[in-house]
């Protein structure tokens, strides 16, 4: 943290970034750490690949994000938010790799570093947590702004404080966070509560896809481009369908294999906590936590199915 305080305070821009098919710790990280260059009178500028899912459009600072990235000789840091590599940026990935100094700020299990100097503590709920671990050591304010992004970063990565990555530490920062102005009600409505109909629709079909495997021990679902079509619903309305697999009595793992075209499927895996899917993941050239992890695999479903069914059961 030392290190990267020594970087803020020696350079005047900077460029944040995150990876591909956005959630809650990833944009609330960024536009926390955009607030906190911001007041410190840097140039701060945050690009995705994706735009930002309809439910973070509340979060303070959202319309600043941009999804074009022109020239990056003007930056003279970036930094890189929830990335276990920084190939998961998307396609910008090979040029911001070239940047002079990079900064990796990641909790997943499955990161082993990276170019540039990378902050990684796996133990932590988020990077919303670790974020404010080092606003803590600057001693620099919180702003209400700064409060709100970071609050919904650690409560989304956290399944709202149920899953096993959160600790005491977790439960302290998000206290401090609601003191400084963070809604947890007024958040909590706007990531959960203001589902759109065609994410409904597309959630119909997809619990219609539910299988178990292993005497009820995994459960998968599929999306596919059609139901998309037919639903009018975006990608990322898909996030946290994979939940509703494991939320299954008798249910270890859920998978969730989203077809992002002909032959090629995401899977996102989460486990109940006491199998490692990032260690499932990791087979297939994936990554992530011990509880949530995810990877890509090519050929036809049910061939993809069977990879995982059998890679859940070696573990």
């Amino acid at each position: 943290m030392k290190r990267i305080i020594e970087i803020i305070e020696s350079n005047s821009s900077f460029l944040i970034t995150s990876h591909v098919r956005l959630d809650g710790d990833a944009v609330g990280s960024e536009l926390a750490l955009y607030h906190l260059l911001s007041n410190l009178g840097k140039e701060a500028l945050v690009y995705n690949e994706d735009k930002t899912p309809a439910h973070y459009r509340f979060l303070p600072g959202s319309e600043s994000i941009v999804n074009f990235l022109d020239a990056l000789e003007r930056f003279e840091v970036v930094f890189i938010l929830d990335c276990s590599e920084i190939s998961r940026v998307g396609l910008a990935a090979s040029r911001i790799a070239r940047m002079k100094t990079i900064v990796s700020i990641d909790h997943h299990i499955s990161n082993q570093g990276g170019p540039g100097l990378s902050f990684a503590d796996p133990t932590a709920s988020s990077v919303g947590e670790l974020l404010y671990r080092l606003i803590e050591e600057m001693g620099a304010p919180v702003t209400r702004d700064m409060a709100v992004n970071l609050y919904t970063a650690i409560m989304t990565d956290t399944g709202s404080f149920r899953y096993s990555n959160t600790g005491t530490d977790t439960f302290r920062i998000a206290g401090e966070l609601v003191k400084m102005g963070a809604d947890p009600h007024a958040i909590s409505e706007k990531v959960y509560e203001s589902n759109a109909r065609e994410r409904i629709r597309l959630l119909e079909k997809v619990l219609g896809t539910l299988e178990f495997e292993w005497d009820g021990r995994i459960g998968t679902i599929w999306v596919s481009r059609r139901m998309l079509s037919e639903t009018g619903a975006l990608p990322e309305q898909t996030e946290n369908f994979v939940d509703m697999a494991r939320s299954i009595e008798g249910v270890e793992v859920a998978a969730f294999f989203t077809e992002m075209e002909e032959n090629l499927y995401k899977v996102s895996l989460r486990s109940k906590g006491r199998i490692n899917v990032a260690k499932v993941a990791g087979k297939f050239g994936g990554g992530g936590h011990f509880s949530a992890a995810a990877c890509m695999i090519e050929g036809g479903l049910e061939h993809a199915k069977g990879l995982i069914v059998r890679a859940v059961m070696a573990v």
